[in-house]
């Protein structure tokens, strides 16, 4: 018998509305499941039963009320650390913030409150969302569920273990460089990184930058979207999220909630193992060209393309740096001993730049975009791998090199997710299978310009074409030996810095 915190978000709200499962009962299936498994992979570093065992009391006296019940009516919420929560712990990862308590929810978390989320507690992130390895002085390391001693990737690792785990069906991500993708891939959960402005955001340093975004994750396409749907707004505060006076520019936030049926055999499927400059690694590669082999005949056609991204490396690089040190400038001349290795070497390379490193990367930017609306004239979607290479051990801060190949920076083996950061289309990490090494495999699926919605699509039709297909099927930890396995806090190394 399946478990309720193992159903779909969509399913639960069905049984929620319907009477036959109470906001009370999902939730103490979520809170066993964290007693469980939690111990063997860190993903839930703040647990608030009581606040939300009384979120799904109120949730479920009003079922039995009749109330107009919202979209997320009694659902359980995971939420990143570096998302606020008002009157809960949040550290962003950092001894800076070991203690902090923020008065009020972040706006995307307030979104998800409105509309029902149960709000369960926050997932681990590394400190200040820096680098995919989900590890910090405050709380130490996440584990694969597949295998705890390998990194849950990151910045959302919290977040991508806890859904593969069956912690709550629906938690939040960010994404700047694939942190929301990245984990999804190593994890076998679905993430999507939306256009940039849709998901309006209150708390970007840079207001009119695309590159950090906040965004859904969950275990299939359809509670991916249904969260979507709550998420996308606008607000003021961001310069990105504008609006007509009374008219969404974007369209309105409920087409997602229910997406429309697209037919794959419509559509011109371009796919790329590395845009041409990505560091991919040859496993990774040969587990991606049988995945596009096993897609490709349900496309009208297949090719092996990408838009032109020469300059990308460089161009990521600057953008980032100069994201970090308007965040962190402050921080690391008063207090550097308080900052980590990833976030001081951001900084320690955007003081090294000059106006003209930064002219010169807006301007790669902007040529790489323009290459993109070019490409997807010919193709209708794209799709690569989400990451460059199979989870390897948490304990290593960041992979040096891949295939014997130095890498350029801890953040270079990001560099499939940046490619579609930089232009600001939707992307999303579907889970097909297993690579060689037996670890979640993810397919990276980006749309074209403002496309959210037929990207979900196509992600909602693949998952549906290979659901019944053992080898291409989203995978599922062994639960059972994550109850039997040892703590991972008692693993040595579990509390250092990246």
């Amino acid at each position: 018998m399946t478990a309720l915190c193992d159903l779909t978000a969509v399913d639960l709200r069905q049984r929620i509305a319907a009477k036959s499962v109470s906001p009370v009962e999902v939730l103490d299936a979520c809170l066993a499941r964290i007693a469980a498994v939690d111990p063997a992979v860190n993903a839930m570093v703040v647990v608030d039963e009581d606040g939300a065992r009384a979120a799904a009391r109120a949730a479920e006296a009003a079922v039995m009320r009749g109330e107009d019940l919202g979209p997320l009516h009694g659902l359980p919420l995971a939420v990143k650390d570096t998302h606020d929560v008002g009157g809960m712990r949040t550290t962003y990862g950092s001894p800076i913030f070991a203690d902090h308590v923020p008065a009020a929810d972040a706006g995307c978390v307030a979104r998800l409150r409105a509309a029902g989320a149960v709000i369960l507690g926050k997932t681990n992130t590394p400190e200040w969302a820096a680098g995919a390895n989900t590890r910090n002085p405050v709380y130490g390391a996440t584990g694969n569920p597949f295998d705890p001693m390998k990194s849950a990737a990151g910045s959302s690792g919290g977040s991508a273990a806890a859904l593969a785990c069956g912690m709550a069906p629906l938690a939040t991500g960010s994404d700047t460089g694939g942190s929301l993708r990245n984990p999804a891939g190593f994890c076998g959960i679905v993430g999507m990184r939306p256009s940039y402005g849709l998901v309006a955001s209150e708390k970007r340093g840079h207001g009119w930058t695309c590159l950090p975004t906040d965004g859904p994750m969950a275990r299939t396409v359809a509670d991916t979207a249904l969260m979507l749907s709550v998420m996308a707004s606008d607000d003021a505060r961001d310069p990105l999220a504008y609006t007509l006076p009374g008219e969404p520019v974007r369209g309105r936030p409920e087409r997602w909630a229910s997406l429309p049926h697209v037919e794959l055999k419509t559509l011109r499927l371009a796919f790329t193992e590395d845009f041409g400059f990505a560091p991919t690694e040859q496993h990774i590669r040969r587990v991606f060209r049988a995945r596009v082999a096993a897609i490709a005949p349900l496309f009208a056609a297949a090719a092996e393309a990408s838009p032109d991204c020469t300059g990308a490396d460089d161009a990521f690089a600057v953008l980032r740096a100069s994201v970090f040190l308007t965040a962190h400038g402050a921080n690391y001349r008063e207090r550097p001993e308080m900052l980590g290795p990833n976030v001081r070497a951001n900084v320690e390379e955007g003081l090294g730049y000059a106006l003209a490193d930064y002219a010169a990367a807006a301007a790669t930017q902007t040529r790489i975009y323009r290459a993109y609306q070019a490409f997807f004239a010919n193709h209708d979607v794209l799709v690569s791998p989400t990451i460059t290479l199979s989870p390897r051990p948490w304990a290593e801060p960041h992979p040096a090199e891949i295939d014997g190949v130095p890498t350029r920076s801890y953040f270079h083996w990001l560099a499939l997710a940046y490619a579609a950061t930089l232009v600001g289309h939707p992307a999303i990490s579907l889970p097909l299978g297993v690579d060689e090494a037996g670890m979640p495999f993810g397919l990276q699926i980006i749309g074209p310009r403002g496309g959210d919605a037929l990207t979900l699509a196509v992600a909602q039709a693949l998952e549906t074409a290979c659901a019944g297909d053992a080898a291409l099927a989203r995978p599922v930890p062994d639960l059972a030996a994550l109850a039997a396995a040892r703590p991972i806090r008692e693993t040595p190394g579990f509390m250092t810095w990246e």
